[in-house]
């Protein structure tokens, strides 16, 4: 990319999230020459949307820095001219979420917002919204790149790479968190340790770790064994069996508890939902409490309460690659690209989430370790629920959706999936317009 200076369209720009985004800006402001940021939301989301652009006008102005910060509702107004599309949005709000915690745990299945029937249903509403603004991206600033954070990212980023001439990327703060998280298990700086990771979003694993050219994945599982903290702050850390993990021999992300400790972590949900209620009304009070601060006039800065929210190195994730295809760089991300035979037993056009080298051309995924044929395969079936997912958003077909959601390893079965979309398809028939419309 060779333009003077940056426009950002933020889609999303009432997240409480935006705050993250904005330091991130204004940290790289030497390499990165942003002259306008538009924040732009849906009009129930107007009231945030204005608190949050009063706050990034402030912080731009603490900076001394020259960017206009503009707000509107109208989507194509903030997408025209933009150099970068940043999307962070949730259809349905956190009302939808907390459908989605709630009706799998009926069922007696994990109720998570993007893992499982959970993340099915927000697959379900956020597919065709996202594929409506590629086709606003597509008419109106047909060289942007997207940079995609909303969830499922990875099934977000599938549907728009076979459903739209938009230049995408997904990405997601898990791998950099990990990277951390690893980093500080060591007692090392996150750069001396190189991680290589391969698999899906919210399904990957860590291949192979080098601390200053040593190989040190088998000290870093032996740690993670024995109780060392490593996980996300939305994620209930159930420890992990040093034995199993052994025999493993790859680092599972967070998410992969699910999998592997599925009774452990489903009780655990289901007794915080009687004790507390949903994740989300948890996070809900959480949101309310950081909208109350960034409503203070003083407030300058991202507040030190945002990481309660879990959205940790949000700003590196997205940033640090908005400097790598500006400047071409050609540095080593973690990103949700298209497989390209990286993986060899999922299709070409398949996204998985990998270490890719990122430049002004894209991102080019890296060839990956050797899996196991146990990982392979949980990834294999991870990634044919998906793709039938996608089909099934994009469709409205009811019939492709029951096989999506039998397909998955956290419902894995006929009778609960036609339960669970039954309930789905009644509880979001809001912002289910493809299904109600067969």
């Amino acid at each position: 990319m060779t333009s003077g200076s940056l426009k950002i369209a933020v889609i999303g720009g009432g997240s409480s999230y935006t705050p993250e985004l904005i330091e991130g800006v204004l940290l790289r402001l030497d390499r990165l020459p942003v002259t306008e940021i538009c924040l732009t939301d849906i009009k129930a989301g107007e009231e945030k949307l204005s608190i949050i652009t009063a706050l990034t006008q402030r912080m731009v102005s603490k900076a001394k820095a020259d960017i206009v910060v503009t707000q509107t509702l109208d989507r194509r107004k903030a997408i025209q001219g933009a150099d970068f599309v940043m999307t962070q949005f949730r259809v349905g709000g956190l009302a939808a979420r907390q459908k989605d915690e709630a009706i799998p745990l009926r069922y007696d299945r994990v109720g998570q917002e993007t893992t499982g029937a959970g993340g099915f249903a927000k697959a379900l509403r956020t597919i065709p919204v996202i594929l409506d603004i590629c086709r606003d991206i597509e008419e109106l600033a047909p060289n942007a790149w997207m940079l995609n954070f909303t969830n499922p990212a990875g099934l977000v980023t599938e549907a728009i790479q076979k459903h739209s001439q938009v230049k995408t990327i997904g990405l997601c703060n898990v791998p950099v968190s990990m990277q951390m998280m690893a980093a500080d298990m060591l007692d090392c700086q996150p750069s001396r340790l190189k991680m290589k990771f391969a698999g899906l979003n919210h399904l990957v694993w860590v291949t192979s770790a080098y601390l200053d050219g040593e190989d040190v994945t088998q000290t870093l599982l032996k740690k993670v064994g024995d109780g060392v903290n490593f996980s996300m702050k939305n994620v209930f850390e159930e420890p992990w069996d040093p034995n199993f993990l052994d025999a493993l021999g790859v680092i599972p992300c967070p998410y992969h508890r699910y999998y592997y400790q599925t009774d452990a972590m489903l009780a655990e949900e289901q007794e915080s939902y009687r004790n507390q209620g949903s994740r989300a009304t948890q996070v809900m009070e959480t949101e309310a409490a950081l909208f109350r601060l960034y409503q203070q006039d003083s407030l300058d800065s991202k507040p030190k309460e945002l990481e309660e929210r879990g959205g940790a190195y949000y700003s590196d994730a997205s940033l640090d690659l908005v400097d790598s295809i500006y400047n071409n760089r050609n540095a080593l991300h973690v990103v949700n690209v298209k497989n390209g035979g990286v993986i060899a037993s999922l299709p070409n056009d398949a996204v998985i989430e990998c270490s890719a080298v990122v430049g002004s051309e894209g991102a080019t995924p890296l060839a990956t370790d050797p899996l196991p044929h146990y990982v392979d395969s949980l990834i294999a079936r991870v990634k044919s629920y998906e793709m039938l997912t996608v089909d099934a958003a994009v469709s409205g077909n009811k019939e492709t959706a029951l096989l999506a959601l039998a397909t998955h390893p956290l419902v894995n079965d006929i009778q609960v999936a036609k339960s669970l979309l039954a309930d789905i398809l009644v509880e979001n028939d809001n912002d289910l317009p493809q299904f109600s419309a067969r």
